[in-house]
């Protein structure tokens, strides 16, 4: 079907759910599928000609690439491969990754594409970029040596730790790492040196915001956070939080537009801590972070926004 849009994303994913429905009720034709089909379920047949003429195909259904306007990467599981050792299976993941992966590469109009993504997800690049674009950023320190912890946390004042990826997998479930206060005592620890950490000056918030970033679009919330937990990371507390529709300064929005256009992003939830003073100051960007429970708390039509992104 011309004009179809492809989502990759794993079998449950009630926010891609909202995509999809809002695409097929303006006739748009959607393929979606999980890589973890592929190779057992999904089969791929690329011929190169003028150009690569690739068909992608299930059980029950089939899409040219050639034919899709638009992909939404969303949440796509790892390759399921049967039974075999760990060599053949390191060996036929590399394959998967570059040989089907190559290919989804080549397709228009990603939302956001893969390898943009995966950039974007450094918070060390992140952090730079907003800086060089023109954002306030907290004081941040990257280091695996206790006693550069140590000093950071006694020169800037209270500090937090932030870890660089989450969630992680823990007795097969994901685990979230929380934002957490540290002490300067706190990092007199030599276990510091075993990896890579991020400490980052403990601002003072009024409250924070969630700004979701379609092209153009900004759809900017407020959130106040009502417990202890929740005003170090909002994400530990849900239930502690207020919602309210908020604008985001000028000054605030060309800046985040210079980022993401550096970072070749079309899409971004983007996190801002707002002083009492009114400074906002850059936090976090997820590249292909989560939008709907926003929408659903204050009415922001984010959904809308993705649909038109992506419908030809």
């Amino acid at each position: 079907m011309p004009g179809t849009v492809l989502i990759l994303t794993e079998r449950l994913d009630p926010t891609a759910d909202l995509v999809v429905t809002a695409l097929r009720s303006r006739g748009v034709g959607v393929f979606r599928v999980d890589t973890a089909e592929f190779p057992l379920d999904l089969t791929v047949t690329a011929r190169l000609e003028e150009s690569w003429r690739t068909e992608l195909r299930s059980a029950s259904r089939s899409v040219r690439l050639e034919d899709v306007s638009g992909a939404y990467y969303r949440r796509p599981s790892s390759f399921v491969f049967p039974p075999m050792s760990p060599a053949d299976r390191q060996w036929a993941e590399l394959e998967a990754r570059v040989g089907l992966g190559g290919l989804l590469a080549t397709v228009p109009n990603w939302l956001n594409h893969p390898s943009r993504i995966g950039y974007a997800e450094y918070k060390p690049v992140q952090l730079a970029t907003a800086r060089t674009a023109g954002l306030a950023v907290p004081r941040t320190l990257i280091t695996n040596d206790p006693d550069a912890a140590e000093r950071f946390a006694r020169s800037v004042g209270p500090v937090v730790y932030k870890p660089f990826s989450s969630p992680v997998e823990q007795d097969g479930r994901r685990a979230f790492v929380y934002t957490s206060p540290v002490s300067a005592s706190e990092l007199a620890d030599d276990s510091i040196r075993l990896t890579a950490h991020l400490f980052q000056e403990h601002l003072e918030k009024a409250y924070e915001v969630r700004l979701t970033v379609v092209d153009d679009q900004f759809f900017a919330a407020a959130l106040t956070a009502g417990s202890d937990a929740s005003r170090i990371d909002w994400r530990s507390d849900y239930d502690a939080i207020t919602y309210a529709v908020t604008t985001v300064p000028p000054a605030v929005r060309e800046a985040l537009c210079r980022m993401l256009s550096t970072l070749g992003l079309r899409f971004a939830a983007v996190d801002f801590a707002v002083t009492p003073a009114g400074d906002w100051y850059f936090l976090d960007l997820n590249p292909n972070g989560q939008w709907a429970w926003i929408e659903h708390e204050t009415g922001l039509p984010i959904c809308k926004a993705i649909a038109d992104a992506l419908a030809p």
